[in-house]
């Protein structure tokens, strides 16, 4: 059965999940590690769940990773990050990865954004 996706951010993030799932198939102990390793990074400490979506964003951003930026920047969102919180975090990043880190946000992100607030609706 085919998945009607809305957008393509949703899109993106539908594709990365069948490739977890399907990776997962094939090597469950290495992704059952690697799940448990993120659970533990992400979970609520002294650095909020908040905060270390928006360090994970600008290392996406910097990486040039482009399905961990869709991800992390609906991470973003999904723990209560305004859109200037995520402005600023881009700020940050462009000061270090330049150009390239620009160019990223001012395209990807702000396209996720928009698509993820308009799945809200």
């Amino acid at each position: 059965m085919e998945y009607e996706t809305k957008n393509t951010t949703e899109a993106t993030l539908h594709e990365y999940k069948a490739g977890i799932g399907s990776f997962t198939e094939k090597m469950p102990e290495l992704a059952t590690k690697f799940n448990s390793l993120t659970e533990e990074c992400f979970k609520e400490g002294t650095l909020s769940k908040k905060q270390k979506q928006l360090i994970a964003l600008g290392i996406s951003l910097y990486s040039q990773d482009e399905y961990c930026i869709i991800y992390h920047t609906k991470g973003c969102l999904d723990q209560g990050c305004s859109e200037q919180e995520i402005l600023e975090t881009i700020g940050v990043t462009v000061a270090f990865g330049g150009g390239a880190a620009m160019s990223q946000a001012v395209t990807l992100i702000q396209t996720c954004i928009d698509d993820l607030n308009q799945l809200k609706q």
